[in-house]
């Protein structure tokens, strides 16, 4: 594990940067100059110098001590420079390493565990308090007023102690996989360590062969010669199946509804799914989810509340998105280093999904694909995007006593960011052809909201069903299938032609429609009938798209 290689990388670049140190002649941290005058080959050449100078210049002592003299000179220039070197590329790098790069995430690590004790303990409280209120409402007596504020406040503190355990739960993610980016630039310190050192003997050993060269040329003798030698990673709980089965769709309604709730209005926020959102308002957006609310017009001006509404439908899921059963080939894709292997084994490994789980998965990481298109805006690369919902798609099937429990095991989890970034980047190759991500055709932004960049049609149709009603949903889209965008992958299923509902329910829908469009809520935008808008582009890549009015989001009952 990643985790548990961050406490003796610090003590492994602590001790050697402090037994490197050592190892040094001269003083760190001093100019060239004055570093070579402190060495002691330097006082030794000084010494030879003064010797010979009182030798006659016949003398072959003498004539051997000035060699001597400029060699040991050129030595200690040469050592000077390996030291300075030796300073700068491995001893500065590793001090950085082990007093403030490492501490930091171990400090972050502490941090975590903290938050989930008290979160533990804030969860304990709570349920004590419940179960004392339930044992009032059973003896007769009811809670008190003060009763029922004390346990509200718990709640509300539990959710505010969750926010802070998810955030520093993705900084510490962040931390780790940056420090598993950089490991092997880490190792690369000791390797340019060894260079260095090469280096320098190989200078050494030029200038000895140099001037015991010329040396035994002088003295007209042979010497023994020295070679050299130098080898060179509601809906909220609830299966996806039965979901989608319940409510006869194709893409799950809290993951549509997010996604053209973030197309809309999200995909230029800086640190989308990274920033968590208030607790109140996340609870709120949920609950409206949950419940088939209609109203969630006010939360478009809040994507980081949308975003963490994804994220915790992903994570509630019994059964993660990329599922338990291929938990292993996932991890085993991982670990491949040749890229066009691991696409393929990707492609494979998706292929294996069972169809409802592919279809999400397709959706979602194109939308995730899409918006790394803005990651000059919105700091969100596919290896940031993956770190904050890698753990969300994927986890393994031991840590699923409680899916809201943040051990430090999923934390850890490096493998699953590295698969999720690739399925990121290579979006196009693994799921070709664009993606209507208004597949249901209910959702649309209100009439202020800017669109994002994403391409939505926005054309007027008489057909267009009640966006209260699932049960007209279904009959619109079963009555006129040749209206239907075509599939743009063989994964994605279409509704039959054979389910086709008599035309005699049209002027419902329009009666409906109209109704619904007349609401108080948004007294601003006119029937669709009365008043159709045809504004935004089609997808190029959908010549048969069904045409479709935009309209506010609803969410059909549960």
């Amino acid at each position: 594990q990643i985790e548990q290689r961050i406490e003796p990388a610090k003590r492994a670049a602590h001790s050697v940067s402090k037994r490197l140190q050592a190892c040094l002649q001269g003083h760190c941290g001093s100019e060239m100059d004055k570093r070579v005058k402190k060495l002691p080959l330097m006082a030794l050449s000084t010494t030879m110098a003064e010797s010979f100078k009182e030798l006659d210049t016949e003398s072959s002592l003498g004539r051997a001590l000035e060699m001597g003299c400029c060699i040991q000179s050129s030595l200690a220039k040469i050592l000077a420079e390996f030291e300075v070197a030796v300073e700068r590329d491995i001893l500065q790098p590793l001090n950085k390493l082990s007093e403030e790069e490492l501490p930091i995430i171990l400090k972050r690590k502490k941090t975590l565990q903290k938050l989930i004790s008290d979160w533990n303990a804030i969860k304990s409280r709570l349920n004590q308090a419940a179960k004392g209120s339930n044992n009032s409402t059973g003896t007769g007596t009811g809670p008190g007023a003060s009763s029922a504020n004390k346990l509200e406040l718990l709640k509300e503190e539990e959710e505010e102690v969750k926010r802070k355990v998810e955030q520093c739960k993705d900084e510490y993610m962040a931390d780790l996989y940056h420090f598993s980016t950089k490991e092997d630039s880490y190792a690369s310190y000791f390797i340019r360590l060894l260079e260095i050192q090469a280096q320098y003997h190989r200078q050494s050993l030029g200038s000895l062969d140099s001037a015991l060269a010329e040396l035994k040329e002088s003295h007209s003798q042979t010497e023994p010669s020295f070679a050299a030698d130098t080898p060179v990673a509601g809906y909220y709980g609830v299966p996806l199946e039965t979901h989608l089965k319940s409510l006869g769709r194709e893409i799950a309604l809290p993951i549509e509804a997010c996604v053209m709730m973030l197309l809309a209005s999200g995909m230029r926020e800086e640190g989308l799914f990274r920033l968590a959102a208030g607790a109140s308002v996340l609870r709120k957006l949920k609950s409206s989810l949950a419940s088939g609310s209609n109203a969630l017009e006010e939360f478009y001006s809040d994507p980081h509340a949308v975003a963490g509404a994804l994220k915790s439908y992903l994570r509630e899921l019994p059964q993660p998105l990329m599922t338990f059963e291929l938990y292993d080939e996932w991890v085993k894709v991982a670990s491949l280093k040749d890229i066009d292997s691991r696409v393929q084994s990707l492609r494979d490994t998706c292929s294996r999904l069972p169809q409802d789980s592919y279809n999400n998965l397709r959706y979602l990481i194109k939308f995730l694909a899409k918006l790394a298109e803005h990651q000059e805006v919105n700091k969100m690369t596919p290896s940031n995007i993956a770190i904050v919902l890698g753990p969300n798609l994927l986890w393994s099937q031991q840590n699923t006593g409680d899916p809201m429990q943040l051990d430090l095991a999923s934390v850890s989890s490096i493998q699953v960011v590295g698969i999720v970034e690739a399925l990121i980047q290579n979006a196009d190759t693994l799921f070709p052809g664009e993606v209507d991500f208004n597949v249901s055709g209910m959702f649309t932004p209100p009439a202020d909201t800017r669109l994002s960049e994403a391409a939505l049609l926005d054309e007027p149709s008489p057909t267009s069903p009640s966006a209260s009603s699932p049960a007209l949903l279904d009959e619109e889209a079963t009555r006129d299938p040749e209206a239907i965008s075509q599939p743009l992958s063989p994964a994605v299923t279409r509704p039959s032609p054979e389910d086709t509902v008599p035309p005699a329910l049209t002027p419902v829908n329009d009666t409906t429609r109209k109704a619904k469009r007349q609401a108080p809520a948004r007294p601003t935008v006119p029937p669709p009938v009365a008043q159709p808008r045809s504004t935004a582009p089609v997808h190029a890549a959908s010549p048969k798209a069904r045409p479709r009015r935009l309209g506010a989001p609803s969410v059909p009952p549960p």
